[in-house]
């Protein structure tokens, strides 16, 4: 990799808001890099992120792939913290990676020198996509699990808002790995919008917040919003236009169900004919027979 960007920040102590690096050009687009001195939704860390410049005027089916690091020096050069050399994707999708939390503020602000921070960016772009299919099906890398990039953005928002979740949890065991994909699961499905949701998708979203509840997960958090989720959900089906459309669809289940159970009864009518048809032909045969056994009998 080669460092593309050496960003010197002054008076970062004095710094609340996010500041944005100048624009370099790298694989055909451009990029820079956001540092939230106060932390981006979790305030005791910094944060670093790397963005491509107006994504949206880029060409249908983007992507590049690159290898990113970042390093923290303070004014003598000395290291204060080297991020992973991760090989990520970006796309439509997903226009910005990084890390929400990198070096503690309390230990940054220790080693500081003349309250400036430098912030180097060592960058390789390794595969360049200018136009192709939709990317919304790519494979993209979130907190070191493997999902698709149309899910990135609503499972990125709902677990960076929330204080309690865990923004670098990379479990190695696979035991752990499975119930953490159960949890994305149903942290995706609470992201949508409420009335989107169907009463069996809210009832699923319990079930599994139990099961993961019993694996020793402390979702409080996600079990008030399964709450607010819920009732909100209710509030939706007990309006004019909604409720008239769950009405309606429950109508519909109940005529196709009745419907169901006419064929069922017409055809239990005719098996019922049929078989009382075969009884008394079994009968006519029997009392024919013995009529003809009698007369048999009489002429001896």
């Amino acid at each position: 990799m080669e460092k593309t960007l050496s960003w010197e920040i002054d008076d970062f102590s004095k710094r609340i808001s996010k500041i944005k690096s100048d624009i370099f050009s790298s694989g055909g687009c451009q990029w820079f890099v956001t540092v939230y001195p106060m932390g981006y939704h979790c305030f005791d860390h910094l944060s670093l992120f790397l963005h491509v410049v107006n994504p949206k005027s880029l060409r249908r089916g983007w992507k590049r792939r690159a290898i990113t690091c970042f390093v923290l020096l303070n004014q003598s050069g000395k290291v204060l913290y080297t991020s992973p050399s991760d090989c990520n994707l970006y796309c439509a999708e997903v226009p910005v990676l990084g890390y929400q939390k990198t070096l503690p503020l309390a230990e940054l602000q220790g080693f500081l020198e003349n309250n400036k921070l430098i912030v180097e960016v060592y960058f390789k772009v390794v595969e360049v996509v200018h136009q192709g299919k939709s990317t919304e099906n790519d494979i993209v890398d979130f907190n070191g699990f493997q999902i698709l990039a149309s899910q990135a953005s609503s499972l990125s928002n709902i677990v960076s808002k929330d204080p309690y979740f865990v923004v670098d949890f990379k479990p190695e065991n696979q035991w752990v790995k499975t119930k953490y994909m159960y949890l994305l699961g149903l942290v995706e499905t609470l992201s949508k919008s409420p009335q989107s949701l169907s009463a069996t998708e809210l009832s699923n979203a319990q079930k599994d917040l139990t099961v993961l509840t019993e694996a020793g997960f402390k979702l409080d958090w996600l079990y008030s919003k399964l709450d607010e989720v819920s009732l909100e959900w209710k509030q939706a089906a007990h309006s004019d236009g909604y409720g008239v459309q769950q009405l309606e669809e429950r109508v519909k289940n109940v005529e196709l169900s009745l419907s169901d159970l006419i064929v069922d009864l017409d055809n239990v009518k005719i098996k019922s004919a049929a078989a009382k048809v075969s009884s008394f032909q079994f009968i006519d045969f029997l009392v024919n027979k013995f009529f003809l056994s009698c007369f048999s009998f009489s002429k001896s």
